[in-house]
Parts: structure tokens; C-alpha cells; sequence
């Protein structure tokens, strides 16, 4: 681990040191390490799409009314043609008519990128919003070690 410093005046560090308070955070450290991880995140997230590599975790979410059966097939079928991408996803009734989808996507970031981007795009749903969080690595799952049976594989494509 590095160490470095820096000089904030006064003002701003205690506008910082409020925004530790309210987020919970152990100290200023794990903070700026934290605002540090999200810029470098944010930074490969507005890259085009040919230039995105690594891998990514996304979260879709989308409302959607669950009696235009068009748009059900629409997304279920996506989800299908996507099987690789799609680790899960809940289904939420918040009315009689409508309903809330959350998708767990993960993958390769240019596929991830665009099955989000296609889910939220289908006639029909609305409100759809996308959370894509880069992942250090080829995103490949391991196996811990611990000998507890909890060995997980790798993708499949």
C-alpha cells in the first residue's frame, strides 16, 4: 500500500469529513480510496463501445405493465438470447398493472453494455435504468480455497 498527502482547505475538508459522517465511512482513507475507484470506473464507462475491454457487472432495472404480454416475451426472450450475460432476475408486482424487473447482468463490458442497453430500449418497458461497475480482471470466478466445497467455475460462453 502507497501512502501520499494532501492539503484541502479548510472549508472543503469539512464538507468532506460530513460527507464521511454520512456515508458511513471508517475514515478518510477508505473515502478517498472509494471517490478514487469510482472516477477510474466512471473514466472506462464513457470509453466507446469498440474501445471497452475487461469485464462488468451491470444491474438493469425496468418497470414495465405486465398485461401487454408483447413486451413479457420481449424481455424474457432477450433475457434467453442472453443466458450467458444474465445471472438473475427478480420480478417485482408493484400494482395491479405494472411490475419492476432487476437483472443481474455479467461479462465481457462491450456484451454487458449492449444487452443492457437493449433491455432498457424494448417497446413497452419504461423507467429502465442501468448500473454498470467494471471488474479488476478478466472477471473470472475462482475457487477460494477454504475446502468448504465452495469451488465456483468459470463463465460459460
Amino acid at each position: 500500500m502507497q501512502r501520499f498527502t494532501i492539503s484541502l482547505d479548510d472549508d472543503l475538508a469539512a464538507q468532506f469529513d460530513a460527507l464521511i459522517a454520512e456515508k458511513a465511512y471508517v475514515n478518510r482513507s477508505e473515502a478517498v480510496r472509494d471517490l478514487i475507484r469510482s472516477q477510474l470506473g466512471s473514466v472506462t464507462l464513457r470509453q466507446p463501445a469498440r474501445e471497452k475491454t475487461g469485464w462488468c457487472v451491470a444491474n438493469v432495472s425496468y418497470i414495465y405493465d405486465h398485461h401487454e404480454q408483447t413486451v413479457t416475451t420481449r424481455v424474457l426472450d432477450l433475457q434467453h438470447d442472453h443466458h450467458d450475460l444474465v445471472i438473475t432476475s427478480l420480478h417485482t408486482h408493484l400494482d395491479h398493472d405494472h411490475c419492476m424487473e432487476t437483472v443481474v447482468l455479467r461479462g465481457p463490458m462491450a456484451a454487458v453494455q449492449a444487452c443492457a442497453d437493449q433491455l432498457v430500449a424494448l417497446r413497452g418497458v419504461r423507467h429502465g435504468n442501468v448500473h454498470l461497475v467494471p471488474l479488476d480482471g478478466s472477471g473470472d470466478r475462482h475457487s477460494h480455497g477454504h475446502g468448504k466445497g465452495h469451488a465456483h467455475l468459470k463463465p460459460h460462453n
